[in-house]
C-alpha cells in the first residue's frame, strides 16, 4: 500500500467527481459499503450530504471512516467483561 493519495472516480447525484484518498482509506470505505451492503457511490454520496459546507469531500470519508472504526471499537470495547 502507498502513502500517497490516490485518485479515484466517484458518481455522487448523477454527477462524476474525483477523491484523492490514502489507499488504506479506500480499503476501508470500501470495507464500510460492503458491511452496510451499499454500493461505494452510495456510501460517498450519504457522507456528502451529510458534510458541512466548508469540508472537502475527501476529509470527510477519511472522518467517517476514522468514525466508523472508533465506534466499532467502542461497542467491542464494552462488550468485554
Amino acid at each position: 500500500m502507498t502513502a500517497r493519495p490516490i485518485k479515484r472516480s466517484l458518481t455522487l447525484h448523477g454527477h462524476r467527481t474525483s477523491v484523492s484518498l490514502e489507499d488504506s482509506f479506500w480499503v476501508a470505505f470500501r470495507e464500510i459499503a460492503a458491511m452496510r451492503g451499499q454500493p461505494i457511490n452510495e456510501l460517498a454520496a450519504e457522507i456528502d450530504t451529510a458534510r458541512s459546507g466548508d469540508e472537502g469531500l475527501a476529509s470527510a470519508i477519511r472522518v467517517f471512516v476514522l468514525d466508523h472504526y472508533r465506534a466499532t471499537r467502542s461497542s467491542v470495547a464494552a462488550r468485554s467483561p
